[in-house]
């Protein structure tokens, strides 16, 4: 009896994540519909389903699209990303644009970022590349144990892949991105040429919301167990993650700021990535903290005062961010290592919701702190 009642407490605190204030999937300002393709990486012919628009945009369209396979210890997966260019001659500065982690992300959420820094006139020669995390997006998602180490290990890899000396490396991250980036920068594991963090966050939904102390803990990772099973597992993320309505109730109160963005057509799409083979694992792992670079705030403004005087760094909070993530944000205005804070419109996913001006504002950071020597 004690063990059932022990358990009902379990569902009741994972009845409540969907209503956490920092939970957030992704969705984006443009209508979606997907159509397979099949892309060769490697040796292995996928077939995956890719997003593309209904009013098929030419400008939203990348250049390449590819998957990388990265090795991590006992698994191969297949990363997907893609790479959006202008014809320009001369040396490029490539961005690199990684999205925020949730059960829907997705590369789509920076897409409209890249269109519109890469149409803009002036010195800057630039390019972007988009990358989905592994067991996230379009990527594999094979069963494994997530944590923040394994997502920092892939994003050195990755960085370690794409970078020359020849092709300055800058990053713009978004949530829990951009600090996962600032921490093995930190470390020296990277060395990108500046980072912007958009709506950065350093904790989970559960734990920003319940803490992290012991008794706590427990429950996480209990309710990260059951999330993990082949029955109860499936059964619990369709109630809580994978169902049209708790995706669509997640953007509208609290991941983006005009409820009118969120369409029927938008959440089917994002509804999509949630029923894919495995894609439970790395939502398993976001939800109860597993990922989080960071364990407190000390840890998180530290994390961006030791990177002070060596690479510019700005700061993107937004004016709709609900209170806990919002303060995580504001914290950030006066730490030290952060070159500019700025604010803008939206909420959690400000550079999906709105590209434009999200776009206006990292270009001027880039024309601050590049053109002067393009």
């Amino acid at each position: 009896m004690a063990m059932a009642s022990f358990a009902i407490s379990i569902f009741s605190l994972a009845t409540v994540a969907p209503t956490c204030k920092n939970y957030r999937p992704f969705l984006s300002q443009t209508t979606y519909s997907f159509k397979s393709i099949s892309i060769r990486a490697s040796s292995t012919s996928l077939d995956y389903s890719t997003p593309s628009s209904v009013n098929e945009q030419k400008a939203l369209k990348p250049t390449k699209t590819n998957y990388w396979e990265w090795k991590f210890k006992d698994n191969v997966i297949d990363v997907y990303y893609e790479e959006h260019e202008h014809e320009r001659t001369g040396p490029q500065k490539n961005i690199l644009m990684i999205p925020t982690i949730s059960d829907v992300s997705t590369v789509e959420e920076w897409r409209g970022v890249a269109k519109d820094i890469l149409e803009r006139s002036g010195k800057l020669n630039l390019r972007a590349t988009i990358v989905d995390w592994p067991g996230l997006g379009f990527s594999s998602r094979p069963k494994m144990d997530y944590d923040a180490d394994v997502m920092e290990n892939f994003v050195v890899d990755f960085i370690n892949e794409i970078s020359s000396s020849e092709n300055d490396l800058l990053v713009f991250g978004g949530g829990h991105a951009a600090t996962i980036v600032g921490r093995a920068a930190k470390k020296g594991l990277v060395k990108p040429k500046a980072i912007a963090a958009v709506a950065p966050t350093g904790a989970g939904p559960l734990p920003i919301v319940f803490g992290r102390d012991s008794s706590m803990q427990t429950r996480y990772g209990l309710l990260r167990g059951i999330l993990r099973t082949p029955g109860a597992g499936w059964m619990m993320y369709n109630m809580l993650v994978s169902n049209e309505g708790a995706i669509q109730s997640q953007y509208k109160s609290h991941v983006y700021a005009n409820p009118q963005n969120v369409t029927p057509a938008f959440v089917q799409s994002r509804y999509k990535l949630t029923t894919e083979k495995g894609s439970r694992y790395v939502p398993a792992a976001f939800l109860t903290g597993l990922l989080d670079p960071v364990n407190s705030r000390d840890e998180f403004l530290e994390l961006f005062s030791g990177l002070e005087g060596k690479i510019p760094i700005l700061v993107v909070s937004t004016e709709g961010s609900p209170k806990r993530s919002k303060a995580e944000m504001e914290a950030l205005r006066e730490a030290r290592g952060v070159s500019k804070f700025v604010k803008v419109a939206g909420a959690l996913l400000p550079h999906e919701e709105y590209p434009s001006m999200v776009a206006e504002e990292l270009y001027k950071f880039l024309q601050e702190n590049f053109e002067v020597n393009a």
